[in-house]
């Protein structure tokens, strides 16, 4: 007689016996990509500011990093099927350490388009980390619990983003008005992350990963996966909750990085009251991605006891009734409403990701880089916002983001749900 594990037994356990260690060396990627991404949040300020350029300009900051999501994403998906997930992971910390080298390397150049060039090769890095991490973390435990453990690896990204800012102090408290440079504050982070990535690099190339197989994903308890729910012959294009998981997490990355991006303009921009001084905004960042932290650890607990699907609907409800109240500029009251939405981003790219790549067996990798080819919405997204904001306010801006949530919204109620086979 076997002792079945149901599916609520399954959901209270976090991580398989004997994939601890593994778990806990692929947490540490998502710290040091929230890093990179925390400091990128706090340059569009400085940019405007050093190198007198719109909000729009910088806006391209963002578009650098997340056009190489795009590009890279399908590459980095078809090495890890030949390579496997460890040679992705080594292949994804040389080039986000290579990137981080560069900028330090280039900054007295004062070439904002250096910059992006080497902002782009650091964010093909990071797009093959994220292409194998992701994955790589639902398949280390029950798949009932895979929404829950994304998300608790994810806090640790949110952890990340609150220490970036910080460390943009740095680059804003020592910024000189010289020819030259201007730039200069950026050489002393870059060369740490580059270096610290570097050695994680060469930590990985001495552990042992065990390489999972979509495949192997398909054992006693979920035998009945891909018979019963979803044909594992069908394309990926007609898996619907495939599709819908693209879109929703186009949507999404695009409303998160405009919303991050301009916080800081936000706080210090004169038409709002009060208004603060440039000098303190990467402090207002770090809060809001304190919140934006806690939130995923949150969600992660409020998972073991609530539907995920529930919990990103009610999520991105939240964030389509506050936006309007930043839009407003009711001083305090919008600052706090602005805090609101980065409590409420938290949970949706990890819930997303894990949705969308839900009983895809052997297809998992490639799906896997298509959502996060999806990306890509996070370049579109702040240029555009930046010109709203250019045109009227950073308050009017704020309107922008609503839609995206609105379908994300929807996803969460019904554009998730798993197709069975006819």
């Amino acid at each position: 007689m076997t002792n079945e594990i149901s599916p609520s037994e399954n959901r209270q356990k976090l991580v398989t016996q004997g994939f601890l260690v593994p778990f806990i060396l692929i947490t540490s990627l998502f710290f040091l990509w929230g890093i990179a991404h925390g400091m990128l949040d706090t340059l569009n300020k400085h940019f405007q500011n050093m190198l007198n350029m719109s909000k729009a300009q910088s806006g391209m900051i963002q578009f650098s990093v997340y056009t190489a999501y795009f590009g890279m994403a399908l590459p980095a998906g078809y090495f890890m099927k030949r390579f496997g997930y460890k040679r992705g992971i080594i292949l994804g910390l040389s080039l986000f350490s290579s990137g981080a080298f560069l900028i330090a390397a280039t900054t007295t150049f004062e070439s904002f388009w250096v910059f992006l060039i080497c902002l782009f090769i650091m964010g093909c890095g990071l797009a093959t980390l994220e292409t194998a991490a992701n994955p790589y973390t639902t398949k280390l435990g029950p798949k009932e619990s895979a929404e829950r453990r994304i998300n608790f690896s994810q806090s640790f990204n949110g952890l990340a983003w609150v220490i970036g800012p910080l460390i943009g102090l740095f680059i804003y408290g020592n910024h000189s008005n010289v020819a030259g440079e201007k730039l200069n504050s950026m050489i002393m982070p870059y060369c740490a992350i580059g270096g610290t990535v570097l050695l994680v690099a060469i930590l990985f190339v001495f552990t042992k990963l065990p390489e999972i197989k979509e495949e192997e994903t398909l054992g006693e308890n979920d035998s009945v996966a891909s018979s019963d729910r979803t044909p594992m012959n069908k394309p990926l294009i007609k898996h619907r909750h495939f599709v819908l998981g693209v879109i929703a997490q186009f949507c999404y990355v695009a409303a998160q990085t405009g919303v991050f991006s301009y916080l800081i303009n936000f706080v210090t921009d004169v038409n709002q009251n009060p208004h603060f001084d440039v000098a303190y905004g990467p402090y207002f960042l770090s809060i809001g991605f304190a919140l934006f932290m806690i939130g995923r650890m949150s969600g992660s607990f409020l998972m073991k006891r609530f539907e995920p699907t529930k919990l990103l609907a009610l999520y991105a409800l939240m964030c389509c009734l506050l936006l309007p109240v930043v839009s407003m500029g009711a001083g305090w009251i919008s600052l706090i409403a602005l805090y609101g939405v980065f409590f409420f981003m938290s949970v949706m790219f990890p819930t997303i990701f894990a949705l969308g790549i839900k009983d895809l067996g052997p297809k998992t990798k490639k799906a896997s880089s298509f959502i996060v080819m999806s990306i890509f919405g996070g370049a579109l997204f702040p240029p555009v916002m930046g010109l709203i904001a250019d045109k009227f306010n950073m308050s009017v801006g704020f309107f922008a983001p609503i839609p995206l949530f609105a379908f994300i919204l929807y996803y969460g109620l019904k554009g998730h749900k798993v197709e069975s086979a006819a």
